[in-house]
């Protein structure tokens, strides 16, 4: 069988509850390790996927500020 590694994240994390998911988000993030990059990115697609374009607009805003 073979699982492309955006459905092996999704699979991985379909069943956790929010706070599995803040606490992966947040673990990712503090601990800089470039092995989770993959699992956001998943993560930010599911996001912008399901964002308004009102919505994606404040996500680019956001991340532009983040960049300065």
């Amino acid at each position: 069988m073979d699982i492309s590694i955006k459905e092996h994240i999704i699979n991985n994390f379909k069943n956790d509850n929010y706070e599995d998911i803040i606490d992966a988000i947040e673990e990712s993030v503090s601990s800089g390790d470039e092995v989770t990059l993959p699992g956001l990115g998943v993560f930010m697609s599911l996001l912008w996927e399901k964002s308004s374009d009102s919505e994606k607009d404040e996500i680019v805003k956001k991340i532009k500020e983040a960049l300065k």
